[in-house]
């Protein structure tokens, strides 16, 4: 029998590398490994930081909202304190009146106009402040509320006569004035 079949060449060997190739393809590659260890140290810090400061900021904003918290309860709580501060000298007062025995109706007349005064100033320091329109004046429904209407000399939709004054704060109505008004003729 013979062999059709031919015998493939043996393969070509690859060249080998030399030693000293070898030797800088290992420092090449130690040098790489040391550069990414190092730059993974680096990160690693860098992580280790920026956590540090998140932490720090989250408790920095959670401090702050709770000193927020605090003071709208203490405002809540205390914001009364000046208005009612103010109101003492009009309790004194009053008590000054009621503790005289013998007083004329003149004494507690006069005593009862300056408390109103003192009263009234402490209600204007703390931005309350009186509504009494003049007669004659526009009427403001939105600072006035018209009880009735009454034929009236005076022009129509003014105010012909003051029931109660009216009182403001900040100029947001408190009380509106109750008033008459002029009808139209």
């Amino acid at each position: 029998m013979s062999d059709n079949h031919a015998t493939p060449p043996d393969p070509i060997p690859a060249p080998e590398a030399s030693d000293a190739t070898q030797a800088a393809m290992a420092a090449d590659t130690l040098d790489e490994i040391a550069r990414l260890q190092g730059e993974l140290a680096e990160l690693k810090s860098k992580s280790a930081e920026l956590a540090d400061q998140y932490l720090r900021a989250k408790a920095e904003a959670e401090n702050t909202r709770r000193r927020a918290e605090e003071d709208i309860a203490k405002a809540r709580k205390f914001g009364i304190e000046g208005f009612a501060e103010n109101l003492l000298a009009v309790c004194d007062s009053l008590d000054a009146a009621l503790a005289l025995e013998n007083a004329t109706a003149e004494q507690l007349r006069e005593g009862s106009a300056a408390t109103l005064r003192q009263l009234v100033a402490a209600l204007e320091r703390n931005k309350v402040v009186v509504v009494n329109p003049a007669s004659g004046e526009r009427f403001d429904p939105h600072r006035h509320q018209a009880i009735s209407m009454v034929p009236s000399q005076q022009e129509a939709n003014t105010v012909v006569n003051v029931l109660q004054k009216g009182y403001l704060i900040f100029d947001r109505v408190l009380r509106p004035a109750l008033v008459t008004v002029a009808a139209p003729q």
